[in-house]
């Protein structure tokens, strides 16, 4: 017996897909916040020593899509798949990371595989809570590609700057550390 309804978990992740359009042409990814209860978390762990949570709406909205997308204006994250599991209201979308930065030959660049989203489904067309995975080699090898070609924009450098700056930012803590469990 299921304890959600397909129909509206189906519905979900349609809003979900047409908001992130929006948002992916708009190069603002906040407004997604609206999609989460207030209490939500959303994280991802990012190699063996860091971990990332951001802890309800606010967070959410200022912190992982505000803070952590800065740079990746023009990005885009189409989902190829979904999973939905109406008996516990997981859902797993999967993507592609695809800059819109082109190499020379004309190909963008796009981080090689695929990464994924764990949602866990709230009641109310939102998320209560997310977890994304991806594959930290890739995303390390395009980024390092990027570089070397010239290729980042002035948000992305700024970013990396701020990162090797060794400046704490709100969200980030060692492996294990994070305020809630990643999962």
């Amino acid at each position: 017996m299921s304890q959600f309804d397909r129909a509206e978990l189906d519905e979900m992740v349609s809003r979900w897909v047409e908001e992130n359009k929006r948002c992916e042409a708009a190069g603002d990814w906040k407004p997604l916040a609206q999609m989460y209860t207030e209490d939500a978390t959303y994280g991802w762990n990012y190699g063996p020593q860091q971990d990332f949570m951001a802890v309800g709406r606010d967070e959410i909205r200022d912190i992982a899509l505000g803070q952590e997308m800065f740079g990746l204006e023009g990005w885009q994250y189409p989902y190829q798949e979904f999973v939905v599991d109406e008996r516990s209201g997981n859902v797993i979308g999967l993507w592609k990371q695809i800059a819109d930065a082109t190499r020379a030959v004309g190909s963008n660049y796009s981080v090689h595989g695929i990464g994924g989203s764990w949602f866990r489904y709230g009641g109310d067309f939102q998320w209560s809570w997310q977890r994304d995975f991806f594959d930290f080699g890739n995303v390390s090898a395009l980024f390092m590609e990027m570089i070397t070609d010239g290729a980042l924009s002035a948000g992305m450098n700024a970013r990396i700057q701020r990162s090797v700056s060794g400046e704490k930012l709100p969200g980030w803590y060692p492996a294990g550390g994070a305020p809630v469990p990643l999962w």
